[in-house]
């Protein structure tokens, strides 16, 4: 689908034809739109076909006056109402021509629509440098409201592993875990476009796109170190944790082993009285009974006094 938008009053509005410095977004296009973009706007092919990839590494090439710009952004989703909600990455891609900025997005996302929807004020699609390092700077400020959420969500998998013990906890917890990966792995990837476009050479650089470049580089270092220190809080946790439940087990194990040998002793003796033995001590019933609980008292005493059960 593609929707056409340009910045009117500094409030950015949809408009039915592609003009010269509106933003174009491009979600899921077809061939048929794909084919119409690169005839309007002379764009690669190749080069929208690379943001639709989902594999597509964060990348920055420039060719023929046009420069493509491929950067991860995070992605929040909740499968099932009752599964907790993981976080991924995808790939977006950002086309500069002469006369517009493309967005091409395999699927519908959060960056798009709040630009879409005017949550981001004061942005001017004809600025077209200036206009991408604001969506480079949501991006990035996404990256951080997610990393919180995956903390204040660690923390409160941890409070639950503190009661209950149960795998589902520690599944959510190498989840967070898996998610972090991603997050760490994107951000480093978008740090070297970012350093990249920093230089110069590809995208020139005004002033106040500098100022605004700097604090996107400021914002994903930010996230790097975050989801860095994150990673190792939720792997520390995940191993004490699972060493905890480890030794509730093997305190379970010992329970039963007791319980076991103990319940073994008056077995012994019912088999020693229930053969046809002759001269056995005091053939009756309550001999038996007696000789066995306290035979089964005194081992479990020795056991459980041992160091080894302790």
């Amino acid at each position: 689908m593609l929707k056409f938008y340009k910045s009117v009053n500094n409030t950015i509005v949809q408009t039915d034809t592609l003009e010269p410095g509106c933003w174009v977004s491009a979600v899921a296009p077809t061939e048929t739109e794909i084919s119409a973009l690169e005839e309007n706007l002379g764009i690669d092919r190749d080069f929208i076909r690379s943001a639709l990839d989902e594999e597509e590494s964060s990348r920055i090439e420039s060719e023929e006056g046009q420069t493509l710009i491929i950067l991860d952004y995070p992605v929040a989703e909740k499968a099932d109402e009752d599964e907790a909600i993981s976080y991924n990455t995808m790939p977006m891609g950002i086309i500069l021509t002469e006369t517009n900025v493309v967005t091409v997005c395999l699927k519908d996302n959060i960056i798009v629509e709040d630009f879409a929807q005017g949550v981001v004020k004061g942005v001017q699609t004809q600025f077209k440098t200036r206009f991408i390092f604001y969506m480079l700077l949501r991006i990035a400020g996404k990256y951080l409201q997610y990393l919180k959420q995956i903390d204040k969500l660690s923390s409160y998998v941890e409070a639950q592993l503190r009661v209950s013990m149960k795998n589902k906890e520690l599944l959510q917890l190498l989840s967070l875990q898996k998610s972090l990966v991603y997050f760490s792995t994107s951000l480093k990837s978008t740090e070297t476009v970012l350093e990249k476009i920093h230089r110069g050479r590809v995208i020139k650089l005004y002033e106040e796109d500098e100022d605004l470049l700097e604090d996107v580089l400021v914002e994903v270092k930010q996230g790097i170190e975050m989801s860095s220190i994150y990673s190792h809080i939720i792997s520390g946790t995940t191993e004490a944790f699972a060493g905890i439940i480890s030794n509730n087990l093997n305190i379970v194990m010992k329970v039963l082993t007791v319980i076991t040998i103990v319940m073994s002793v008056p077995n012994m003796v019912f088999g020693f009285y229930g053969m046809n033995v002759a001269d056995l001590p005091v053939p009756t019933t309550w001999f038996a009974l007696l000789i066995s609980a306290v035979l089964a008292a005194s081992v479990a005493i020795i056991i459980t006094r041992n160091k080894f059960f302790k």
